[in-house]
């Protein structure tokens, strides 16, 4: 059996935020880890029926970009359901959800920006 191993460090400030994550794995070909402003883990407990997550961002990660970490990750999860499920209907409700998500989101931005 092939085996793979991700590897996931977090830099914290003495509040325990998190400062920097940075990430690697041994099927990657990157040289060296990755850095990211953000992650998403999910495991499913099959034997409790509960997702267990992992939601970590760091402090300069501004909103505009968590909008659009939230985006991708909605429409790439709508795309995932759709290859383990074949539910196309959900997919794009899923989808379209995602979408008036980031509408909503751009039209706050808007409004923010005319108050400020």
């Amino acid at each position: 059996m092939k085996k793979s191993t991700i590897t996931i460090d977090v830099a914290m400030d003495e509040n325990r935020v998190p400062d920097s994550i940075q990430w690697s794995a041994t099927e990657s070909t990157a040289d060296k880890a990755q850095k990211a402003k953000a992650m998403m883990i999910s495991f499913w407990d099959g034997a409790d029926k509960a997702a267990l997550r992992i939601d970590l961002w760091t402090k300069d990660m501004m909103i505009d970009e968590m909008a659009d970490f939230f985006y991708q990750t909605l429409m790439t999860m709508a795309d995932t359901y759709g290859r383990a499920t074949k539910y196309s209907d959900q997919v794009v409700d899923m989808k379209t959800f995602a979408k008036d998500f980031y509408k909503k989101f751009q039209a706050k931005q808007l409004e923010d920006n005319k108050a400020g």
